[in-house]
């Protein structure tokens, strides 16, 4: 085989490695992709239990309830259109409080509620993640575009 055809070869082998290599890989991110949704998401689309995904929007004034164990918080997270209600077993960030933004990761139950895996809380004054942001505008514009009641 001359030289030029070995070189064609390779590049061929090479490139059928990639597709192989890529076609093993996706389907596995797929399964540990979280999407973000805020809770008009949630209401509006629906989000199959057990699915991981990943929650952002305010942490509703007086929603905080802690349990006797003292590790385990319940809350209710909204984006100003919906509420949804949360629980976190762990150690919640020291910026955790209520009407502040924040991020969880985890999968809603069979009952509705959100089991929050990790807890993220936004790391200054002026800082509010763009995800929860970006919800909270689109809430806002849904909500001035509805009609009064």
């Amino acid at each position: 085989m001359k030289p030029k055809h070995q070189r064609l070869a390779l590049a061929g082998a090479a490139v059928a490695a990639l597709g192989v290599a890529a076609a093993l890989a996706l389907p596995a991110l797929k399964d540990q992709a979280a999407y973000f949704y805020a809770p008009a998401d949630v209401v509006a689309k629906g989000v199959t239990p057990g699915q991981a995904i990943r929650l952002g929007g305010l942490v509703e004034k007086g929603s905080i309830e802690r349990s006797a164990d003292g590790l385990t918080i319940h809350f209710r997270v909204t984006d100003r259109l919906e509420t949804v209600p949360v629980a976190y077993t762990g150690i919640v960030p020291d910026l955790f409080r209520e009407g502040q933004g924040m991020i969880a990761d985890g999968r809603f139950d069979d009952g509705g509620t959100f089991r929050a895996e990790t807890l993220l809380a936004k790391h200054d004054e002026n800082y509010m993640p763009p995800e929860v942001a970006k919800a909270i505008e689109r809430a806002e514009a849904a909500a001035k575009a509805r009609p009064e009641k």
